[in-house]
């Protein structure tokens, strides 16, 4: 990606090496997974211990996941959990990634504030803030295994940039672009939340089963796959900002973290009823949706023939 020497958002909240505070339960949503309310008395207890044992939100762990993909259930190794102690902000790689960040932010306001004027709305910048660890959102208290993810109840994207690692070596998928992918797709669910899109999903997933609840949550986490394919047509088109081999780079890192491979690698088996944001070739389609398009009509999963 030629993203240096670009402009750089000014909407980043910068919280690596904070101590996020006492934890605390509750306090909002987040836009990915099933129903809490359908887990009975016993099975909530049960997940919230196994979440404060192995260090994981349990509001993640009772909303099915988080963020690009549902990477919280992979229990990270004693190195890598070593490597999510927080990190005061500094010198070298630390601030190119926030660099590099910004200017990708940047470039996503450039993007969907003229789609929102195309469509008669007015866009409205999220904050996207930089954690090492752990961290309180709006959303509650979570930490990096999560992976990344959008709060709507603050309006704000949360990542911890240690990811970018984990998804080159865990997941196979390296690359700038990758990870731009990453930021972008979060953005869509923040443009998801400005069209009103997911808060009519919450109220529709209390109503449905559990198998039902996700496969809707499927088709928001494509949704947003489709919008990350819409910024990085039009980051490409109006400003040049792919190189060659980005494209690929994306796709793989769409298809890394595809339900079905991801389920793969941790028990050896699919169950696509649990899936939450799709399967591998489902996510590299929808991406390559938007980006041929750069439309988001385009990207109208929720009545699509096929997913």
């Amino acid at each position: 990606m030629l993203w240096r020497d670009r402009r750089r958002s000014d909407n980043i909240e910068d919280r690596r090496g904070e101590s996020p505070g006492r934890f605390r339960m509750g306090g909002g949503r987040f836009p990915v997974g099933g129903r809490a309310g359908s887990i009975g008395g016993i099975g909530l207890i049960i997940l919230v211990l196994l979440g404060l044992f192995f260090g994981i939100d349990p509001t993640v762990l009772l909303q099915g996941g988080g963020g690009v993909g549902d990477t919280s259930s992979y229990a990270p190794t004693q190195q890598q959990q070593q490597n999510q102690q927080p990190r005061a902000p500094g010198s070298g790689a630390l601030d190119e990634a926030r660099e590099f960040v910004a200017v990708v932010l940047a470039d996503t306001e450039d993007t969907w504030r003229a789609l929102f004027q195309q469509m008669g709305r007015t866009y409205q910048d999220p904050n996207l803030v930089l954690f090492s660890g752990t961290v309180q959102s709006g959303c509650g208290f979570a930490q990096s295994a999560s992976g990344p993810f959008y709060c709507p109840r603050d309006g704000k994207v949360y990542l911890d940039t240690s990811f970018f690692d984990e998804m080159s070596r865990r997941f196979g998928a390296p690359g700038d672009f990758a990870q731009a992918y990453v930021i972008t797709h979060e953005v869509g669910h923040h443009v998801q939340n400005l069209l009103g899109i997911l808060p009519r999903v919450e109220a529709a997933q209390q109503q449905l089963s559990r198998s039902e609840a996700n496969r809707v949550q499927v088709m928001v986490e494509l949704q947003a796959d489709c919008f990350a394919g819409i910024w990085a047509h039009h980051a490409q088109r109006s400003r040049g900002l792919l190189e060659r081999g980005d494209l690929e780079e994306g796709l793989n890192a769409a298809a890394a973290i595809g339900d079905d491979r991801l389920q793969k690698q941790s028990q050896g088996y699919v169950v696509p009823d649990a899936f939450t944001h799709g399967s591998s070739a489902q996510r590299v389609r929808w991406f390559k949706r938007g980006f041929e398009s750069g439309q988001p009509s385009a990207c109208d999963t929720f009545n699509a023939d096929r997913l």
